[in-house]
C-alpha cells in the first residue's frame, strides 16, 4: 500500500473536469435519454410493431442500464471528492 500523497495541479485540473462533467453534462443527458425513452414507451405517441418491440423488450433493458449508469456515475463523483479531500488533508498539494 503507498504512503505517498499528491495533487499536482494538472490533477487538481482533471479532478476537477471530471467533476463537471459528472454534475454538468453527462448525467443531465443520461436523464434527458430516459426522459425521452418514456415518452417513446407510450402508444399514444409512438406506436407499431417495432416501437411495441421497442416498448416491451429494448426499453426496460436500457431504463435499467441508465439508471445504473447514473448511480455509479454519482458515487464516483462522491469517491473521487474524498479522495481528492483526503490527500489535500493529508498535505499532498505538491
Amino acid at each position: 500500500m503507498s504512503t505517498r500523497v499528491l495533487s499536482t495541479d494538472e490533477g487538481r485540473a482533471s479532478l476537477e473536469h471530471l467533476r463537471s462533467v459528472l454534475t454538468g453534462g453527462l448525467t443531465e443527458q443520461l436523464a434527458q435519454l430516459e426522459r425521452e425513452g418514456r415518452r417513446l414507451s407510450d402508444p399514444s405517441i409512438w406506436d407499431g410493431r417495432e416501437a411495441s418491440r421497442f416498448r416491451d423488450d429494448l426499453w426496460p433493458t436500457t431504463t435499467k442500464a441508465l439508471h445504473q449508469a447514473v448511480e455509479a456515475l454519482t458515487a464516483l463523483r462522491e469517491y473521487v471528492a474524498k479522495v481528492n479531500h483526503a490527500i489535500l488533508a493529508a498535505g499532498g498539494n505538491g
